[in-house]
């Protein structure tokens, strides 16, 4: 399953059953691309818009939404602002059962100026993307939050490897909570991923629920060099295709 190679889209797409679809977008666009997604947005979408302080958090939010409906809606033969949404308990976005979704499920993340977005039919979904920040305390942060095997792993890679290691761990195991769907309720550290720069991802245990690892796959994506991303799937009989917004889509 190739995670580098970022294709344009056909003019048709068509997402069967067994497979999964990730598209790669910037936030950062134009003021007319920004006004055009804007006015595809619901009241309560542009309400969340209006609450950040800083006008660039709130335009890569406008933009990150847009986007997701504009993706969303070559998949559904409807109008982006047709699209409603709804989210369960812990604030996991789902198609509401009128617009038509057919099983379309989907999951989305955005980092510093570049979004991921998931879509699958009828199987569980996450994914996740961060920047490398250069600031990051990635051994300070691994002893809080991972398990101790990971953090051992961790420590032990050589140290111009370890923000790299650190960034692969925190990026799949987001994306196995956020395709669980129960977001930060699932403590980081009761499962394990793998992390060592240049091992295939892999979720490795989950503490008492060991049979569970088995019906997971995870992948790493390689969305830029300064950007790690991983995929979380139920299930294991599934093809992967990456696609590149472009506003001449």
């Amino acid at each position: 399953m190739p995670s580098s190679s970022w294709d344009s889209p056909p003019k048709m797409l068509l997402l069967s059953h067994n497979a999964v679809h990730v598209w790669r977008a910037s936030l950062h666009v134009s003021t007319p691309e920004l006004r055009a997604f804007e006015d595809t947005l619901a009241v309560d979408e542009r309400a969340r818009a209006e609450r950040f302080y800083f006008q660039k958090h709130r335009e890569h939010f406008i933009a990150g939404r847009g986007l997701l409906r504009n993706i969303l809606s070559r998949y559904l033969d409807r109008e982006p602002d047709q699209l409603r949404f709804c989210y369960n308990a812990y604030g996991k976005p789902s198609l509401t059962e009128e617009t038509g979704a057919e099983g379309l499920c989907f999951n989305l993340s955005h980092s510093h100026e570049m979004a991921l977005y998931a879509l699958t039919r009828g199987r569980e979904i996450g994914i996740d993307i961060e920047y490398f920040r250069p600031d990051v305390e990635a051994e300070k942060l691994a002893e809080r939050f991972f398990s101790p095997r990971e953090s051992a792993v961790l420590r032990a890679l050589p140290e111009q490897l370890r923000k790299e290691g650190f960034f692969n761990c925190w990026t799949r195991k987001e994306a196995y909570i956020k395709a669980e769907g129960q977001g930060m309720s699932i403590p980081l550290s009761t499962f394990d991923v793998s992390l060592t720069p240049g091992e295939p991802a892999a979720l490795l245990r989950i503490q008492n629920h060991p049979q569970e690892t088995s019906r997971w796959s995870l992948q790493a994506l390689h969305p830029e060099p300064t950007y790690a991303a991983a995929l979380a799937v139920k299930g294991h009989d599934w093809e992967l295709k990456c696609w590149q917004w472009s506003s001449e889509i």
